[in-house]
């Protein structure tokens, strides 16, 4: 097969190095937004008169044609044409004749594949951030069937203050809000079009770059032709915005696991997300959750092999930037192909209230209430911090919590400590005093899920 861009070089192109150099088995998921980009692009052409309007339907219903047979099938690209911009112009021409050769006039395969990036990640960030919005709703979901389900608080793994478990679970829903602006911020920041930019100076022709982009749904154009062919920080941004979601994803399904063993016993996953042991017949495993764990550092993987490709290449095109698909394809189906499992996982588990109510009354979580009981008496927090400190030595010593501590050993330490102290630092009231926004209360917490709830 003779390359479309035969001329200055002479015979074929080694076998071997055809291989090497084609794109096609990966870039062919760009079969949509090359064809999308083209129809805009003859479009364009004949509105400024650049190509006959005979050319201009012939191209633009081919390209219709084209995409139907594609989707149903019946379409084979071949390595020959080396990637999805040869493969669509070839099979185009080879249907309507030399209409399809004029189609190139006025872009290059840079500005071409620059633009068709563009719309294919603009199109999985709108089904990323659809995604986290589910997500959102199955995590306020859990949240408001455990108001009320008291679990412990930790800090250094160790156990620090009572909280609710709707509390806990709605601390991730803030990071998957956060994890959905940057993708949003991402969008808007790659919202431009660069077709018209030319392999890196732009073109001759009187084109209308304005008009291209409104026919593809862009908000503008780049301002650079050099800056639209030969950079591709959308990708990195994507990338990075990926990998700190999936480091959310990694820390909560961690959670899963340590809640799932027998230490803790916090929750139950539902027998369809979990496996069993090859050896062992007790064995019932959190292995979407370690898979998803795991899974992180591939789209880290991905993060860094974007940037290691990019970090020293001159202006403006270079072949490199071929790399950047693989890793940025990669890094959106891994990162979608976790949300499908996590979501369910989480959506289906049972939580064991009474086992993280048990858990909540170990490890003196009260104690900084005990203190706070002094500071309402008038005493300053460090005083009453040592005190207390001293109290829990001291129930250390006798075998015994705070709550089953008799008033005369709080007395010994203070006599500011009355009757009511151990009603006051019982761990409901514990979680319940905390009624300030963000706080763990149950009614702060239903306050928090249904600002959610409006903004999705």
């Amino acid at each position: 097969m003779q390359k479309l861009w035969t001329g200055r070089t002479i015979g074929s192109v080694n076998e071997t190095a055809n291989d090497f150099h084609s794109s096609i088995r990966f870039d062919a998921r760009l079969y949509k937004q090359d064809i999308q980009g083209s129809v805009a692009h003859a479009a364009m052409l004949g509105k400024q008169g650049i190509l006959p309007a005979a050319d201009v339907e012939k191209i633009i219903t081919g390209l219709g044609e084209l995409l139907s047979d594609i989707e149903s099938g019946n379409v084979t690209f071949s390595a020959d044409a080396e990637d999805i911009h040869m493969n669509i112009e070839t099979l185009l021409t080879e249907r309507i004749g030399d209409a399809g050769k004029r189609l190139h006039t006025g872009r290059s395969r840079n500005d071409q594949v620059a633009t068709d990036m563009r719309l294919y990640v603009k199109a999985e960030i709108d089904q990323l951030i659809a995604a986290l919005q589910n997500l959102v709703a199955v995590f306020c979901g859990q949240a408001e069937n455990n108001l009320h389900t008291i679990m412990p608080g930790f800090t250094h793994l160790q156990h620090a203050q009572p909280v609710t478990f709707a509390h806990h679970l709605m601390a991730y829903v803030e990071m998957f809000r956060r994890d959905a602006g940057r993708l949003q911020d991402c969008r808007a920041r790659m919202d431009e079009c660069p077709l018209g930019s030319g392999a890196m100076a732009s073109t001759t022709y009187l084109i209308d770059r304005a008009l291209t982009a409104e026919i593809l749904g862009f908000a503008a154009i780049t301002q650079n032709s050099q800056d639209a062919v030969s950079d591709r920080d959308y990708c990195i941004e994507l990338a990075a915005a990926l990998s700190i979601m999936m480091m959310h994803l990694s820390r909560f399904c961690e959670e899963i696991i340590l809640w799932c063993s027998a230490a803790y016993n916090y929750i139950e996953l539902d027998d369809g997300w979990c496996t069993g042991s090859s050896i062992m017949p007790q064995k019932k495993n959190p292995d979407m959750a370690e898979l998803i764990r795991g899974k992180s550092g591939r789209v880290y993987g991905d993060l860094i092999a974007l940037l290691t490709v990019m970090k020293a290449l001159p202006l403006a095109y270079n072949k490199d930037m071929q790399e950047d698909k693989e890793a940025l394809f990669d890094a959106i189906d891994t990162t979608k192909l976790c949300l499908d499992v996590f979501m369910p996982m989480v959506q289906t588990m049972r939580v064991k209230p009474d086992v993280m109510r048990k858990a909540a009354s170990l490890g003196y979580m009260n104690a900084t209430d005990a203190a706070d009981f002094l500071v309402r008496k008038g005493l300053p927090f460090r005083d009453a911090y040592k005190i207390v400190g001293q109290l829990v030595t001291r129930c250390i010593a006798l075998n015994t919590t705070l709550d089953e501590l008799p008033l005369a050993e709080y007395q010994a330490a203070s006599p500011l400590f009355t009757a009511d102290v151990v009603a006051s630092i019982s761990i409901e009231n514990c979680v319940a005093g905390r009624n300030v926004p963000g706080g763990p209360a149950p009614e702060a917490v239903q306050a928090h899920i249904n600002h959610v709830k409006g903004l999705l």
